[in-house]
């Protein structure tokens, strides 16, 4: 038994911890937990916990349903909102088959495989990212317009809010549990927050959104308000979505830094970004998996359309920061289509896996773009080489069905699931009637 093991089970002695809740996530990234007595634990860390496998959105066939979760002991932490007395605690779980392999339908298990491919080349791979969400007052009507907990703007200080209780609350929960977080404060839209993870490893910070989505949900049940992480809840404000920057270490050292160089970028960060903005619209797909990631797309306030990379535009997908003398280790690039509801694993795995093959393939980064994209005309983007992303969900599949690429990286088994869960969302969306139809058509037609 290694000491991690032994921590957790010594913890949960110490403390009287009455519950094991082991996490894991489906194929969509949704956070699923089966909780266990201490006295299973010590099992369940040598032979795992058996499940139905065929009830997990994509997990396996019917006929194949006996899956196992065994817990990562690494990820032993409490859950601070059960209490501190007969508690609860939690850890994260990879999904094997009855004869002990990894499940080809385990997502954590993807990104697992891509970053030891990044190992073999003598890379980590590390980022950090920036989760927005909205607050809304609690309705029972959800087919009525959500109601902002409060009107105010970007930066904004209101004192005893109750957003920025409910930010202190959610940094001081998650800190708690090892999530170290970088800033928290409130975005563009009302009742909009954001909240930013520090940088750490890609597993472990797959592992901590998952955390983060759930500690903010607890909070907004405590308080009696409703927390979204919906992409675009209202359509006259900006959407949320998880900006997320990159970093490749060789070693110690970072590698996308090389002084001297225009804005100080490494060749190896320069085919990193070529390889991202080249395979954006396959993996567009799986980092805004709904209908409704699109509506922040293409809705305007700082959305990325266009695949393109500038150095300090927010209107590109793909940003250089502004480099700070003398950090050349704090180098990174912010890929800024990520939604905060996509799931992390695999959206971290095309990534990771997409610069990689700009790497390997030594793709050329083209000329970056100073303008603001949505101020550019259609003829003037085309002079420019910009193309653009998916324009909804539809148009993403159609893209991402043909690739091999993301084929590869997400295995046979997820691709295809991904693909035909996703296609059964669109077809159900296609055939709604909508309130914008009935107001606009049924009066005079």
């Amino acid at each position: 038994m290694d000491k991690q093991q032994e921590f957790a089970l010594r913890t949960v002695e110490e403390r009287d911890v009455r519950f094991i809740r082991l996490w894991f996530s489906d194929v969509l990234g949704t956070l699923k937990s089966v909780a266990i007595a201490p006295a299973e634990l010590e099992a369940a860390f040598e032979e795992g916990i058996g499940f139905d496998g065929s009830s997990i959105e994509g997990m396996t066939r019917v006929s194949e349903d006996d899956m196992i979760v065994k817990p990562d002991p690494s990820t032993f932490q409490l859950l601070p909102w059960r209490g501190s007395t007969q508690g609860t605690a939690r850890m994260f779980c990879d999904i094997l088959t009855p004869e002990g392999t990894p499940s080809v339908a385990d997502p954590r298990h993807v990104l697992k495989q891509t970053l030891a491919k990044a190992k073999e080349k003598g890379f980590s791979f590390y980022v950090h990212p920036e989760i927005e969400f909205y607050l809304f007052e609690k309705q029972s009507d959800w087919s009525q317009p959500p109601v902002p907990i409060d009107n105010a703007g970007y930066f904004d200080h209101v004192s005893r809010s109750s957003g920025m209780d409910f930010r202190r609350a959610s940094v001081n929960m998650l800190e708690q549990m090892g999530i170290s977080v970088e800033y928290s404060h409130h975005e563009a839209g009302p009742g909009q927050n954001e909240i930013d993870l520090r940088y750490a490893d890609a597993l472990t910070t797959a592992d901590n959104i998952m955390t983060f989505r759930t500690v903010v949900k607890e909070i907004s049940l405590e308080r009696d308000i409703h927390a979204s992480f919906m992409p675009k809840p209202l359509m006259d404000q900006p959407g949320s979505g998880m900006h997320t920057h990159l970093s490749l270490f060789s070693g110690d050292s970072n590698a996308f830094y090389e002084a001297g160089q225009e804005f100080n970028m490494s060749l190896t960060a320069r085919q990193f970004a070529a390889g991202i903005l080249y395979h954006a619209a396959e993996i567009s797909a799986v980092i805004n998996q709904y209908v409704n990631s699109y509506k922040r797309l293409w809705g305007g306030n700082e959305a990325p359309s266009y695949i393109c990379w500038g150095h300090n535009n927010r209107s590109a997908l793909l940003r250089i920061p502004q480099y700070k003398p003398g950090k050349g280790n704090s180098s990174r690039m912010e890929f800024r289509a990520l939604d905060p509801v996509a799931n992390p694993y695999l959206a971290y795995s095309l990534l990771l896996a997409a610069g990689l093959d700009g790497i390997e393939k030594q793709l050329t980064l083209q000329d970056p773009t100073s303008d603001d994209v949505w101020e550019l005309t259609d003829s003037e983007r085309q002079a420019m080489g910009i193309e653009p992303l998916p324009a909804s969900l539809n148009d993403a599949l159609k893209v991402m069905e043909k690739s091999d690429f993301v084929a590869s990286v997400l295995g046979e088994h997820v691709f295809e699931y991904f693909l035909r869960n996703k296609r059964q969302e669109w077809n159900e969306y296609s055939k709604q009637v909508t309130p914008y139809e009935l107001s606009k058509y049924l009066p005079r037609l």
